[in-house]
């Protein structure tokens, strides 16, 4: 490994907490379109209810209008059966005149008290029709409110973003070449990004598992570059006591 001094320790690991901080705004933007979604679908969802509100009142009164259709028939027929009545010739014919009269002004107050129970319905359903409408116009407000707020924090994560971008070039511009290149390759191969970890009492605060002896004496020099057995991080020990000769 490369020798290092300790002015290049500190450098990388300013480096690495910018790049950590970096990560975390990249994850928030990565959200970004979720939140989004989100939202979308809850209106989506919302208005899906307020069509199906829509639909039904259509439905009650579609079926409203084919009774009003059934019981004009039905008094076109007893006026055609009281017309008849007067014509008749015989009593037997007579009562079966009126006793067709009578059925059907019985079919027809049938069809009129199911079209006072329709009724009841299309109120019931247009009263909550009209509280959903204005449950809506609140959620589309609520919702429009929310992505203001979201592409707010999208702008200042993207300004930080780039800052920290800048503040890296400034950064990696005073290491090593050499150092910097394998700071890059080892990031790469940590999942979570972590570049370079301290060592406290012999255990690596990356994977925090023991590094050996002689290798955190050697690490307390501060003037070579090592990296965990364990976990291949970049390692460093970092304490104000008095370091060995």
């Amino acid at each position: 490994m490369p020798t290092i001094t300790e002015e290049q320790i500190v450098t990388l690991v300013k480096l690495q907490k910018i790049d950590t901080e970096a990560q975390k705004l990249e994850s928030l933007l990565k959200e970004i379109p979720v939140r989004i979604g989100i939202l979308d679908e809850r209106l989506e969802k919302f208005m899906h209810t307020v069509e199906e509100d829509e639909n039904l009142i259509s439905e009650l009164n579609k079926k409203y209008r084919t009774y009003e259709s059934d019981v004009q028939l039905n008094l076109g027929m007893i006026q055609k059966s009281q017309e008849k009545l007067r014509s008749v010739k015989t009593n037997k014919e007579y009562q079966s005149s009126l006793k067709e009269i009578e059925d059907i002004k019985s079919k027809n107050s049938k069809i009129e008290d199911e079209m006072l129970e329709f009724l009841e319905r299309i109120e019931g359903a247009e009263k909550d029709l009209n509280e959903r409408k204005q449950r809506y116009s609140q959620i589309v407000d609520e919702t429009n409110r929310e992505k203001d707020s979201i592409n707010r924090d999208t702008e200042i994560c993207q300004k930080d973003l780039a800052q920290l971008g800048s503040a890296r070039d400034v950064v990696a511009d005073s290491l090593d070449g050499a150092i910097f290149d394998i700071f890059n390759r080892v990031k790469a191969k940590q999942v979570d990004g972590v570049a370079i970890a301290e060592v406290k009492d012999e255990v690596c605060q990356g994977c925090n598992l023991n590094i050996p002896p002689q290798m955190y004496i050697d690490l307390q020099h501060r003037n070579s570059l090592k990296n965990c057995p364990s976990c291949e991080r970049i390692i460093y020990w970092d304490d104000h006591n008095k370091r060995p000769e």
